[in-house]
């Protein structure tokens, strides 16, 4: 071989090199791209699906709670002294079961009279917070 046929061929193999790599550095960065574009969109398009639920779960929240207000606002201030007198005769029950010796009336009757108070008390909570 002359010399200009081992010069052609180095700088052939070096073209070839050089075209190569920036063949294969072109394909590396459009990849990322488009791989970087795509995961965004699925990325996208899952986080609107996850807010889509969570917006259908805030608003039947957002009813039930409505409804448990109108069932507040419903009642008028005399239901919670009646709970308050029917807590009151179910303590004097109890205190007379107690007499007759019949300990399980008696702790159920004190049962029931708390339940009453409880639900007595989240009337006048609501009263409260109404206020102010």
């Amino acid at each position: 071989m002359t010399a200009i046929q081992i010069c052609a061929l180095i700088s052939i193999a070096t073209a070839t090199g050089i075209l190569y790599w920036i063949g294969y550095r072109g394909g590396l960065a459009d990849g990322r791209v488009e791989g970087y574009e795509n995961g965004q969109d699925d990325g996208f398009s899952l986080g609107f699906e996850q807010a889509k639920e969570q917006c259908a779960v805030s608003i039947t929240q957002a009813h039930e709670q409505r409804q448990r207000i109108e069932l507040l606002l419903s009642r008028e201030p005399q239901d919670r002294l009646t709970l308050l007198l029917i807590a009151e005769k179910l303590k004097l029950a109890a205190e007379t079961f107690k007499a007759v010796k019949s300990e399980t009336h008696a702790a159920q009757t004190l049962a029931l009279r708390e339940k009453a108070l409880n639900m007595a008390g989240a009337m006048d909570l609501w009263t409260q917070g109404d206020a102010a």
